[in-house]
């Protein structure tokens, strides 16, 4: 197990400008910073005792080294106070405005930025520190650099954008090594995987070529596999972050239509995780994984036997975080909240935490089902009835 609990909570960080070019913040529209103390004490309640968590670059970083860390402090307090484990996302989607992704200076400005974070966190919380430094860079360059969904709004430069993140995060990681040696990362990227649209030579390849070859690229630069120019090493890649949700897989030309659960052609999650062990080795955390309203409970209950089943055969998984822990609204218009965290937020009441019941009880059971198979430890555990006795936490949940 490589953070404080198995499970981990994954706080929605997005920051950026969606493709309608409105800014969009999900930390402050969930009120996460107004609720960190309690958003932090109900995980712990629940057995949760490690998150993910976000620094915004774009809110941080004010130009001419100058940084202002005021908005990070309540999750620092929060953190401090309930002995929570952070892993710190540093570059969600979001960058200081004028930046180039594409420029020469971008890299530089990030390593800048990384560097003061950890030595802000160094000087305030003791303990390992954990940093994804650029989150999901497979993604991102293709939402902002080949279909221009998220600024820069690029088209066709999705490979120059996914080199451009990579050598901004390993320049970052440098960065924060420098001032905190010991220092962990969280190399978080989608596992994705594409059936052949049909039985021709060239479907088949191409689908080959989408699930051995680009669905690694990233994770392949920062561990010094292809482009050695960057600077990229094992040491660099350290903890491989696996991001797989309930549509990570599909046909490929089809995106947004996801495989049947019953498609035979979907390959399952233990499989996935196998192959990602078989290419790097090390450890591996599923660094971003959850379900859609009525199916968040099932999906827990499958998660359980897929890490059971990894477990048994060895294979590293140090963690699970349910990510987002509490919804979240879409990123682009129009803008419907998403139920698929263990609490949703009820806008109507200064975004009031209601935890979802179903997935609860999952929960519960999927903690004590690994604990007794050896996989968490034993403290790692849901607290029922602290739980109930919560002030702030209500056990009043809608069915969908």
């Amino acid at each position: 197990m490589l953070f404080a609990s198995y499970f981990l909570g994954g706080f929605e960080c997005t920051t950026g400008f969606n493709r309608e070019g409105d800014w969009i913040d999900l930390i402050d529209e969930t009120w996460h910073l107004r609720h960190a103390d309690a958003d932090y004490r109900r995980l712990c309640e629940v057995g949760i005792h490690a998150v993910r968590d976000g620094i915004r670059w774009p809110v941080v970083d004010k130009g001419r080294g100058r940084f202002d860390f005021s908005t990070v402090e309540p999750l620092v307090r929060a953190a401090r106070k309930y002995g929570t484990e952070v892993v710190w996302d540093l570059f969600h989607f979001g960058y200081p405005a004028g930046l180039d992704p594409l420029s020469p200076g971008f890299a530089d400005r990030f390593a800048g930025y990384c560097a003061a974070c950890a030595r802000y966190l160094r000087e305030r919380l003791q303990g390992a520190l954990w940093f994804t430094p650029v989150n999901e860079p497979s993604y991102f360059s293709w939402v902002a650099g080949e279909v221009g969904h998220f600024a820069p709004y690029m088209t066709g430069c999705h490979y120059e954008l996914k080199v451009a993140l990579a050598r901004a995060a390993i320049a970052g990681i440098d960065a924060i090594r420098a001032r905190v040696p010991d220092a962990r990362f969280l190399n978080a990227d989608p596992l994705c995987h594409v059936a052949p649209t049909d039985g021709r030579p060239e479907s088949l390849q191409a689908a080959r070529t989408f699930n051995d070859v680009q669905v690694f690229e990233s994770w392949d630069m920062l561990c010094g596999r292809t482009r050695p120019e960057l600077g990229g090493s094992r040491a660099h890649l350290d903890v491989v972050g696996i991001n797989y949700y309930w549509n990570s897989q599909w046909e490929r030309g089809r995106d947004g239509e996801w495989l049947d659960d019953d498609d035979p052609r979907r390959v399952p999650l233990r499989e996935l995780v196998r192959s990602v062990h078989e290419r790097y080795g090390g450890d591996l955390a599923i660094s971003e994984t959850s379900h859609w309203g009525v199916h968040r409970a099932r999906w827990i209950n499958e998660l359980a036997d897929e890490v059971e089943s990894l477990f048994d055969a060895r294979v590293p998984l140090g963690g699970v975080c349910i990510y987002p822990i509490i919804g979240m609204f879409d990123w682009h218009r129009p803008r419907p909240w998403m139920p698929m965290g263990l609490w949703d937020c009820d806008s109507r009441r200064r975004m009031r935490r209601l935890v979802h019941r179903p997935m609860l009880d999952a929960l519960a059971f999927a903690q004590e089902r690994l604990r007794r198979a050896g996989v968490a430890h034993p403290h790692a555990q849901l607290k029922r009835r602290t739980l109930v006795q919560a002030g702030n936490l209500s056990e009043s949940r809608s069915k969908r």
